[in-house]
Formats: structure tokens, sequence, C-alpha cells
């Protein structure tokens, strides 16, 4: 008993839960918003873009 005593008396990592909880609410949100838009299906196809070029840089102009 006296190993779990400190675990329900220190409060050291309560901030770091709380931030954590914050930023994937966030997140969350955003995504939700995002998810059925025409800003995702742009997103999308711009990160389809980037990774060909990466995949084939000579494929690859600046203008798309």
């Amino acid at each position: 008993m006296k190993i779990f005593k400190p675990l329900m008396t220190e409060e050291d990592g309560q901030g770091l839960v709380e931030y954590t909880l914050i930023v994937v609410l966030v997140a969350l949100v955003f995504w939700v918003a995002i998810k059925s838009t025409d800003l995702g299906n742009q997103i999308g196809g711009a990160w389809s873009k980037i990774t060909a070029c990466v995949g084939n840089p000579q494929g690859c102009d600046t203008g798309s």
C-alpha cells in the first residue's frame, strides 16, 4: 500500500495531461471541420503532388 500512496497524492503530471487533452480536442475539431469541405480534398491533392515529386523529382515542375 505504501507504494501506491504517492501516486494518489502527487499532481506533477496533471498539467501535461490537461494540455494533451486540449491539443487532442483542438485537432479533433479541425479534423471534423476540414473533413467534409473542399479544403480537405485540396489538401489531399496537394499532398499527393508532393509525394509524387519526392518520388520522381524530374517529373515535377515549379508550376504544379
